[in-house]
């Protein structure tokens, strides 16, 4: 199984583009349900929501669609995982009733996160539960040097079944700065080398893509090949679209499923698509 993705499904500027015209806010992820079977739940970073929100959101989706939610910023940043077990708890038993629609929850941590945090992941890990997959984001240098430090971080995340996430910047900075979006992404956005590795059996990728949408097929060309890997593999890869406004992002992201050659959902005609359109007599 493939999942795929963009980084929000709450938009008002996909409303007639992908959403029906009229979609309000409340029916936005059931529309969005209907073209992705995963998203990227970036709220939960910034703040947790309420428990009939949790009801609302898993009523919206159908059996087969997989939420991934990031750990608050609060426990990675702020406490950088160090005395977080009471809030991790907190966290956990609020999100409980998504597990069965939980594909992953994912730990980004900051670029002052080094490998002297290692023991503290390693820590944190042991306080998941066991039935939720888990994926970590790193953006310290020392993380990509391919040396000792990168070498025990990946042995403690394979030994541990922990996803590592692959984030992919290099079509963002491909492009000049020239609009306050790109700006924006660009300071926000780590720049950071591509090392592919796998290390549990839910890769996922965060693929951030240039404004020119035929302009991203050369920076994602080797990962087509790389998901077919990893598919027949028996692996459950996660593949989420970013733009630097993603204000395209699901057209990116269905070029990207039109040249791996793979059946998947985003293929079929979006809800505004689908939309019956009124037609005015001259």
């Amino acid at each position: 199984m493939l999942y795929l993705g963009c980084p929000q499904w709450s938009a008002a500027h996909w409303k007639g583009r992908f959403f029906t015209s009229d979609c309000k806010t409340a029916d936005m992820l059931r529309e969005y349900a209907q073209i992705f079977n995963s998203v990227e739940g970036n709220t939960s970073f910034y703040a947790s929501p309420k428990p009939e929100t949790i009801t609302a959101w898993s009523n919206a989706v159908p059996d087969t669609f997989r939420f991934t939610f990031k750990i608050p910023k609060h426990i990675s940043h702020e406490l950088a995982l160090s005395q977080c077990q009471q809030e991790l708890k907190q966290w956990l038993n609020l999100f409980e009733p998504l597990f069965s629609r939980l594909g992953m929850v994912m730990l980004q941590l900051p670029a002052s996160c080094s490998p002297e945090y290692l023991t503290r992941i390693a820590d944190f890990i042991t306080q998941m539960p066991k039935e939720l997959t888990l994926g970590i984001e790193v953006r310290h240098r020392d993380f990509f040097a391919k040396g000792d430090a990168e070498k025990r971080f990946n042995q403690l995340l394979m030994h541990a079944g922990v996803n590592r996430i692959i984030m992919d910047t290099r079509p963002l900075f491909s492009e000049p700065p020239a609009t306050p979006a790109i700006i924006d992404a660009q300071q926000k956005k780590p720049r950071v080398p591509v090392n592919v590795i796998a290390t549990s059996q839910a890769p996922m990728l965060r693929f951030v893509g240039c404004s020119d949408l035929t302009a991203n097929r050369a920076f994602y060309a080797p990962w087509l090949n790389k998901i077919r890997v990893w598919l027949n593999e028996g692996r459950t890869p996660y593949v989420f679209f970013h733009t630097a406004d993603n204000h395209d992002a699901p057209l990116l992201a269905r070029q990207f499923i039109q040249d791996l050659g793979i059946p998947h959902q985003v293929l079929d005609p979006f809800p505004a698509e689908r939309q019956p359109q009124q037609h005015t007599l001259i």
